[in-house]
């Protein structure tokens, strides 16, 4: 079984996944913004840290769906990251799965 914290690194600086199956989004300060090729159509981006990973949906409303190793400050700050960043990731999920 491959240790958690190693994944979320290994997440956090983008070793690991394919580009093609989670691509990079955005990388502001120590966030990695990505989404799953092969997950659920309503609209999300999961915040990748090397403390753990949070998963917001973007409709109706930005809003934390779940979250593994984060403090509040930092579920706070990838909020405040995906709020910056709505458009661009809307755009790139829209470009990515073609609606």
């Amino acid at each position: 079984m491959r240790d958690l914290r190693l994944v979320h690194i290994q997440a956090a600086i983008g070793v690991g996944y394919s580009n093609a199956m989670a691509p990079t989004i955005v990388r502001d300060g120590p966030f990695r913004l990505f989404f799953f090729s092969r997950e659920e159509t309503r609209i999300h981006v999961h915040v990748s840290h090397v403390d753990g990973e949070a998963k917001f949906w973007l409709t109706p409303q930005v809003a934390l769906a779940n979250h593994t190793g984060l403090s509040e400050t930092q579920l706070r700050q990838a909020q405040a990251v995906v709020n910056a960043h709505l458009k661009e990731i809307q755009d790139a999920w829209n470009h990515h799965f073609g609606g």
